[in-house]
């Protein structure tokens, strides 16, 4: 494979050199300095130092924390680490939903050159035996008496696990100790000088050190340790910097799992820009959270900007009469208004003085339910409907949709206020190149790119090619240096006529319907697509209590006629102006949403197509034969 050199121009768009015309290349731009995240820890401590550098609600009152006191935190839980004999090149796993223990477990480790393993909180037990043995980890925090006793359930098929730690749980739950008597460990003997030598140790610390192992919830096969480096992880932070800006009046409501790297490199962020950090009680909570420390900004993944979509169209359909058409009048205004700024153009005239009245009438409302002082969103992870992105715009609630993977540290791309295409994931930040493939493959370089996956040489010589460029596994377009995603190498459908369908628009279309919650396209190597959905049950049930229908059960809901009927209504009006061969030619309605513990959703919420296609495979081919 030939490249060119990475150019300083950010919308740099060139053919390559023995490539096919069509293939592609965007450059960010020069990389950063090496550094590592411990640089950015202490710095962040001292040259911040505010009373409420993070918060937590407890006892239904938020809590602050300083930095002080999370910087003597986590020097003596790591000098407790140490005292137990866990030391550099260790292993060390963390169960844990969001809350201020996380942080300071993971700098506690980071500083001390052990290698932390996040675990997704949802995952169950008969999961972890291979995460933990795989990494090798010789202790574990977890979170809470479940978590605990999650672990303790499995403790016997990891022989190499030494200690459970809580941080709210105890011995009662199965813990050999907790993170408190570990901090005592290390306030005994913590001192003026040993805070000295930990500070100097921690920066001495290489930015080739290996920072954490990320499993990969993958849609096939075991997970995969992705090995990340402090350089790996610094450059994605300070790059990021370049391109986002926010300040110390920010405030941002951390929700998504800081398992997640999307979270966890954000928080990073977050931290080294002395960015006020409130953690939500949980992920069902945001909403009121959201009300509560009125956030400035927030990172998401698109399900929660698609729940809140169908809210509030929800709530406008259901006042019915005059509030309905004021909705939809002020809906169409705002896309009226979105286009022209979209376009480069500033609104005037009538359409000015319209978009002032929605935004009193309607718009304001929405910016109030978000505490009313956001600024922006953040969205990664999966694909974002360009729709529910141009309601948010028109709103005055700009989505700044970006994209990455855990091997990437995780970003690549993002849009930001100054260079902002709708529809696309914006253009590659400092250091960071991108290119596309003949056969439509994004490919990444630069230093956010793993070390690779641990003890998988062949899955990472797979991975990373002998230039350095790493296959995301996606397929895209560039466009003036914008990525656009079109969908997963391994989700595309080819039809038994030879017909190849990117099923991810088609679904994130289908769910910004009020009556879906889930969709799966089925189809490879068959004559036909199909589509299964798992509808919203608390919109499909108000409706068949509005005709009078009597259930019993969801199932015997599911098998009215007239239920089918609204479904496919509801569904084929979403599918207007596919084309026939991308056209799902039939639906099967599903009493249950895909689910993590089933193996039909990796912990991020990504489907697993073949599995969903074995599990249902009897209810599949019944729609082929008949």
């Amino acid at each position: 494979m030939t490249s060119v050199a990475a150019d300083s121009n950010p919308a740099l768009n060139v053919t390559m050199n023995g490539l096919p015309a069509s293939s592609r290349y965007a450059s960010g731009g020069p990389r950063p300095p090496h550094g590592t995240i411990n640089a950015l820890f202490f710095d962040a401590v001292e040259r911040f130092d505010r009373a409420d550098a993070l918060s937590t609600k407890v006892r239904g009152v938020w809590e602050p924390m300083s930095h002080r006191t999370i910087m003597d935190r986590v020097r003596r839980t790591a000098l407790g680490l140490a005292e137990m004999g866990i030391v550099a090149q260790d292993r060390v796993a963390i169960l844990s939903e969001n809350r201020p223990e996380w942080l300071i477990a993971d700098f506690a480790c980071i500083c001390s050159a052990i290698t932390d393993v996040p675990i997704y909180p949802t995952l169950p037990a008969d999961q972890l035996p291979y995460l933990l043995n795989n990494s090798g980890a010789r202790a574990i925090f977890v979170s809470n008496a479940d978590q605990a006793k999650k672990v303790a359930s499995i403790r016997s098929e990891v022989p190499g696990l030494q200690w459970i730690i809580g941080f709210a749980a105890t011995t009662a739950d199965g813990c050999d100790l907790t993170l408190a008597e570990i901090e005592a460990k290390g306030a005994a003997v913590d001192n003026a000088e040993r805070a000295t030598t930990f500070k100097r140790d921690a920066l001495a610390v290489t930015p080739d050190q290996l920072v954490t192992l990320i499993y990969t919830s993958g849609t096939t096969g075991n997970p995969k340790g992705v090995m990340l480096t402090q350089d790996n992880l610094y450059s994605n932070v300070i790059s990021t910097k370049t391109t986002l800006h926010v300040s110390t009046s920010d405030l941002a409501l951390s929700f998504l799992p800081l398992s997640h790297i999307f979270e966890r490199t954000g928080d990073y962020f977050l931290f080294s820009n002395g960015v006020r950090i409130a953690y939500a009680e949980s992920i069902d909570t945001v909403p009121v959270n959201m009300s509560e420390v009125k956030p400035t900004m927030m990172m998401s993944v698109p399900r929660l900007y698609e729940k809140i979509y169908a809210r509030v169209v929800e709530n406008a359909v259901a006042g019915g009469g005059l509030k309905k058409r004021i909705f939809f009048w002020a809906k169409n205004v705002g896309e009226k208004w979105a286009d022209e700024k979209l376009a480069g153009r500033e609104p005037g005239g009538v359409l000015a003085m319209q978009y002032a009245l929605a935004q009193k009438l309607v718009f304001s409302k929405l910016k109030e339910r978000t505490g009313g002082n956001l600024r922006f969103f953040v969205s990664g992870g999966a694909p974002l409907s360009p729709d529910i992105a141009k309601f948010f715009y028109s709103a005055g609630l700009i989505i700044l949709e970006g994209y990455g993977l855990t091997e990437t540290s995780p970003v690549i791309s993002t849009n930001t206020f100054e260079n902002y295409r709708l529809g696309s994931v914006g253009r590659p930040i400092p250091g960071v190149e991108v290119m596309i493939a003949a056969d439509g493959e994004i490919l990444s370089r630069g230093p956010h790119i793993m070390r690779g996956y641990y003890n998988h040489p062949e899955a990472t010589k797979d991975a990373i090619d002998e230039e350095g460029w790493f296959h995301t596994g996606d397929i895209g377009e560039l466009t003036d240096g914008f990525l656009r995603i079109t969908d997963r190498k391994k989700d595309i459908i080819v039809t038994a006529g030879g017909k190849n369908i990117a099923p991810q628009p088609i679904e994130n279309m289908l769910r910004t319907n009020k009556y879906v919650s889930q969709a799966v396209m089925i189809g490879d190597k068959r004559k036909f697509p199909i589509v299964l959905i798992v509808p919203n049950w608390d919109q499909l049930e108000k409706w068949a209590a509005s005709q009078s229908i009597v259930w019993t059960s969801r199932a015997e809901l599911l098998a009215m006629p007239t239920i089918n009927a609204k479904m496919e209504k509801e569904v084929n009006a979403k599918l207007e102006g596919l084309a026939h061969y991308e056209t799902p030619k039939k639906i099967a309605l599903l009493e249950h949403d895909f689910s993590v513990e089933r193996g039909e959703l990796t912990p991020t919420l990504k489907v697993k197509r073949r599995v969903i296609d074995k599990s249902y495979k009897p209810l599949i081919d019944s729609l082929y034969e008949e």
